[in-house]
């Protein structure tokens, strides 16, 4: 019970920093795209300035560390995602699978996942590249597609205890030696 308080606490603690930092109710809200094409609304901290949209201090601490993604634990309660699977898109890129990629829906969205782990620095990647949004459509939104795939064909208790310990301590890995 104790341990329920303190966790508590500190879930109180991050919300009212972010929500002082970011000068908002500190979440970030947003539509995805969850199992059998359904959509859901994906719970996050807000990492960016209600006012400027940059990206504050601590949200980059936050997100640095994935705890932005914290809140997601509620999308876990209510039945719309799990712990490891492929990400939830937003509206659109889930239209744009075919044939047998349309099976990632399938499944249900996590928090972590293969994809998930490769393209950890996602964001950093895009920002060194000279057109951000092409690289995205043509080289990385593909290559989480086959991950995803790959995951849904090896789909095991194992793999997704893999998957959460390398969420936490991998730096650099090939994702696909996990398989």
């Amino acid at each position: 019970m104790i341990v329920l308080f303190v966790f508590f606490g500190i879930c109180i603690t991050i919300l009212l920093i972010t929500a002082i930092d970011t000068k908002s109710n500190g979440f970030f809200l947003q539509e995805r795209i969850g199992q059998y094409g359904k959509k859901f609304t994906i719970y996050k901290l807000r990492t960016l300035h209600s006012q400027t949209h940059q990206l504050s201090c601590w949200g980059k601490f936050i997100r640095n560390y994935k705890i932005d993604e914290f809140p997601q634990l509620l999308n876990i309660i209510k039945g719309d995602m799990t712990f490891v699977g492929p990400r939830p898109d937003v509206p659109g890129y889930a239209d744009l699978l075919e044939g047998d990629d349309r099976k990632i829906l399938l499944l249900k969205p996590g928090i972590t996942g293969l994809a998930s782990l490769k393209y950890r620095n996602e964001e950093t990647l895009l920002a060194s590249m000279p057109n951000p949004q092409e690289y995205n459509e043509t080289i990385i939104y593909p290559d989480k597609v086959r991950l995803n795939l790959l995951y849904l064909k090896n789909k095991s208790i194992w793999l997704d205890l893999k998957i959460c310990f390398f969420t936490f301590y991998a730096k650099d890995l090939v994702v696909e030696d996990l398989l």
